[in-house]
């Protein structure tokens, strides 16, 4: 039997990791083996808690000698499961069927993504109507040979005369904002660089966008990197000009660490500036009304600190001139909807938080609606309001399942929802008449539209044959009858304690460690390599060397590639086949 376990790590760390834990019983899990692990050397002889800090630094000749030291190990282990290329083959045929994302409709034209099966990444495609032939208008395909360049963020201008779009490198967070003319897809001259956890928000009158970049550092920041980047600060840049002429319009030289956003709102007239320090869920909110501005921006925007804590999270849905509606959890930890008018300051209920269900997204669209997805036992709840007064108007029927597309702006007369289900494959459906809300779906991205019957099975404090959800990272393991696979492990290696994986490493008693497959990216800039190499460093040497260690403890660094957003479509399914020939080997199933 197999269990998915997805962990995440309480603060001080703010990542979360993937693992697979497979058990086996009764038989052992491997036969008896031997391996030579690379050797790791402490701190010039010295014992310290943090003996391998010297693999902190990816350029240096010794952290690359001990990478690919490690892979020689590892890589022949893979390459000699005989049901490897059984399992390649498998995926390949499993990942090979159509794949669309939700349709949206910029200024006269529809677009949406799409995949024809195992293309590295996917295709945004145009139509002139929905009825009308889809043609290719931006393939990152083309951006790099190997797939490895991928498309990060776009943004089209009001009246989708232009795009605005992101390419990052590798799986790299850093980005290089290209435009596009949408007429014909004509390149424009104009390039962004030093984009890093960017917003993207054009003024409607299509003169140039609102973006956030952080300051030349000294070394690399091509996501190979390990250094920490700070003071992000928010830029606007005007449409044919270069980027040494692009207007600063809000920095934090007293909070280094604060990165920042803006939104644009649905009238056009004001920014709505987001500023967060980390990953809990609040925010700071200032606003500028442009109309209060040069016709032209200039500089530093005259911001309203019209929120300036981090109490809670706000989260702009839509606004009627003053009157602005928020998404929060002010006193609302299952969220609710607030409207704040921003000439008298008054603040009112508009949708109050639901006694169980949680709200997960809000958008108004048909210019008066609501469209509101709340949680509900595990399943997701579409539901419709007026906007004007919170009057619940109709809910959708959906089946048991989740809607994980929406699109729809304010102005427009439809919108796009993409629904699956755990008994049915994905489906799009368009909703395009706002009197009596009538549903098409539009597409049906299934190979063979063949219904696929699932069912889960939950049982609260699981515990399968001495394992318990506790030991997730491996650590003190009590069944020796597992295989662990770790995807981008985060180690909190700035203090030992009970949460680091790291610090909790020491030979079992009775019992040695399971087999252990950690898998990391040389381009991962946002859960970086380092966590994972002195992890099995430090593994390898506590435990590796023990003489009751027969199961392997290895690692697998790939190159140019991060841990999920780009990774083209090879990578994942030769990962995926990886995994699987991992544990089918070290549990010698056939």
């Amino acid at each position: 039997m197999f269990v998915w376990i997805q962990k995440g790590i309480s603060k001080p760390a703010i990542h979360s990791f993937t693992q697979l834990i497979l058990l086996r019983n009764p038989r052992t899990v491997t036969s008896k083996m031997s391996f030579q692990y690379p050797h790791a050397e402490d701190y010039h002889g010295i014992k310290i808690p943090d003996p391998y800090s010297w693999l902190e630094n990816p350029d240096s000749e010794k952290t690359q000698a001990f990478v690919n030291a490690q892979n020689q190990l590892t890589l022949p282990y893979l390459e000699h499961c005989e049901v490897r290329d059984l399992l390649m083959e498998r995926m390949t045929e499993l990942y090979d069927y159509p794949k669309y994302n939700c349709p949206f409709k910029r200024g006269s034209r529809y677009c949406h993504f799409y995949n024809m099966g195992l293309q590295n990444q996917s295709v945004m495609y145009v139509q002139e109507s929905l009825e009308a032939e889809p043609t290719v208008f931006l393939d990152p395909n083309t951006f790099s040979e190997d797939g490895t360049v991928a498309l990060r963020g776009y943004a089209f201008s009001e009246d989708g005369t232009y795009l605005a779009y992101g390419t990052s490198a590798s799986g790299s967070d850093w980005v290089e904002m290209r435009f596009l003319r949408v007429e014909g897809a004509v390149a424009l001259n104009d390039r962004l660089e030093r984009v890093k956890f960017s917003c993207m928000s054009w003024t409607h009158d299509g003169k140039g966008l609102f973006y956030n970049s952080y300051p030349k550092q000294e070394g690399k920041s091509d996501g190979t990197e390990t250094s920490t980047n700070t003071h992000q600060k928010l830029y606007f840049h005007v449409l044919g000009t270069p980027q040494s002429q692009d207007c600063l319009c809000a920095e934090f030289p007293d909070h280094p660490k604060w990165m920042s956003g803006v939104e644009v709102s649905d009238d056009g007239r004001y920014v709505l500036l987001s500023i967060r320090e980390g990953c809990d869920p609040v925010n700071r909110l200032w606003f500028c009304d442009l109309q209060t501005t040069p016709q032209c921006i200039t500089g530093l925007l005259p911001w309203v600190k019209l929120i300036d804590n981090f109490d809670a999270e706000y989260e702009y849905v839509t606004n009627e001139g003053t009157v602005f509606t928020f998404k929060t959890n002010l006193g609302a930890p299952r969220y609710r909807l607030i409207n704040i008018d921003f000439a008298q300051a008054n603040w009112k209920e508009l949708i109050p938080q639901h006694d169980k269900d949680v709200i997960v997204f809000a958008t108004c669209t048909y210019n008066s609606l609501l469209f509101v997805c709340f949680l509900h036992d595990m399943k997701h709840v579409l539901k419709i309001y007026r906007l004007s007064s919170g009057e619940e108007l109709r809910t959708f029927s959906l089946d048991v399942g989740s809607v994980v597309g929406f699109t729809g702006c304010k102005g427009d007369s439809e919108i796009f929802y993409y629904f699956i289900s755990f008994l049915s494959p994905a489906i799009i459906y368009h909703c395009f008449d706002p009197s009596d809300y009538q549903t098409t779906q539009v597409f049906y991205p299934s190979k063979d539209g063949t219904e696929i019957p699932m069912f889960i099975v939950h049982k609260k404090g699981l515990k399968l044959d001495g394992f318990h959800p506790k030991y997730v990272s491996g650590e003190h393991h009590p069944c020796r009858n597992v295989s662990v696979v770790n995807i981008t492990p985060v180690e909190i290696s700035s203090s030992p304690s009970r949460y680091s994986p790291l610090h909790n490493i020491c030979v079992p008693e009775g019992v040695q460690y399971p087999a252990v497959l950690l898998l990391t990216g040389d381009h991962d800039d946002c859960v970086v390599p380092l966590h994972s190499l002195k992890y099995i460093a430090t593994l390898q040497h506590v435990v590796g060397h023990w003489s009751g260690q027969s199961n392997p403890l290895f690692i697998h660094v790939d190159t140019k590639s991060g841990h999920g957003a780009g990774k083209p479509t090879s990578k994942v399914i030769q990962e995926v086949a990886d995994t699987y020939a991992f544990i089918a080997r070290c549990l010698s199933l056939s």
